[in-house]
């Protein structure tokens, strides 16, 4: 008989708004404390303390506009974050400050998200002045340093989610766009080219992530559909699985960083726990009385101290210690 799921561990509370994005920053040796920063739909985001289980600080610095990515930089003194108010902020959060010591304007107005590499200069993916547009920006200098539009700008729609990464062969960053027409496009960034294209879904892509270690990615849209894919020595798209959900619609994926496992946030109120090997469904964790927006997994030196964080509209984080699950 299969065991049951398991229940949170604990759960956050006290923000008063949806929870829309999470990033943990557990790393850090003692006595630091593992901290979970979280960002809401009233533009503020919240520093958790995960010893004492409460809100350390309080973030305000996008007008009361939703927070839907955050991020820490290397130091963890160092937090950025993109807001609805078209704005990408960082902060410094160093002894006990909460400033915002950079602006950077945004002109995009859709949801897609930013996705950072953490190079030595570090690279932003931001979302471009036209809708299909994406870019990659030098984050010391500010300087764009790439702009990809698609060919036939407008047929894809809006990029809608995205994710960069390093390959470990090849001197240029790749990145990965899902759009709005349900298409995943692979492009070579310091050659503003693409490499290749492939429609995986038949409504537009929600989220996506990306194993550079094993070439593979996920990801998830309105449909009841999960899809897997991998990309090839040629750069090209290849169809590995489609893994069919029981409801439709996922907010978020993240596959966790032994890429072992995978969890998605549902429309549905659950999160989904796959295994990432075979994408071979492992639980299903109900506890959210409203569509989960986001999951995050920590990054706890220690492997069995390590949390699954999801966040949902109905105002409340809940944690997951699901280690021994897998």
């Amino acid at each position: 008989m299969a065991l049951p799921p398991p229940d949170p561990k604990f759960d956050l509370r006290g923000v008063g708004a949806e929870i829309n994005c999470l990033q943990f920053s557990c790393n850090a040796h003692k006595p630091c404390p593992p901290l979970l920063f979280s960002g809401s739909s009233i533009g503020e985001i919240h520093v958790w303390n995960l010893n004492t289980r409460r809100a350390e600080t309080v973030l305000d610095g996008h007008d009361g506009k939703s927070v839907f990515w955050i991020h820490t930089l290397p130091s963890r003194d160092r937090l950025i974050s993109q807001g609805r108010d078209l704005r990408i902020c960082t902060w410094n959060l160093a002894e006990g400050r909460n400033d915002v010591v950079e602006s950077i304007p945004v002109n995009s107005v859709g949801f897609c998200k930013c996705s950072l590499l953490s190079t030595e200069c570090g690279l932003l993916a931001v979302p471009g002045t036209e809708s299909s547009q994406v870019q990659v920006m030098d984050i010391g200098s500010k300087e764009i340093i790439s702009s990809m539009t698609p060919p036939t700008d407008g047929a894809w729609g809006m990029a809608m989610c995205m994710k960069l990464w390093q390959p470990k062969s090849g001197s240029s960053p790749l990145l990965v766009v899902g759009y709005e027409d349900g298409s995943v496009a692979l492009w070579n960034v310091l050659e503003h080219r693409l490499m290749s294209r492939h429609i995986f879904h038949k409504e537009p892509v929600m989220c996506v992530d990306f194993d550079c270690d094993n070439a593979r990615g996920v990801s998830g849209s309105s449909e009841n559909i999960l899809n897997v894919w991998s990309i090839d020595e040629q750069q090209n798209f290849k169809y590995c699985k489609a893994q069919e959900l029981v409801n439709p619609g996922i907010a978020d994926v993240r596959i966790r960083q032994d890429k072992k496992i995978l969890a998605t946030a549902g429309w549905d109120h659950r999160v989904r726990i796959f295994g990432w090997k075979k994408v071979k469904p492992l639980a299903v964790l109900q506890y959210h009385s409203a569509t989960v927006h986001c999951v995050s997994f920590s990054d706890h030196i220690i492997p069995e101290e390590r949390l699954l964080a999801a966040g949902s509209k109905d105002k409340r984080i809940s944690l997951w210690s699901i280690y021994s699950q897998t």
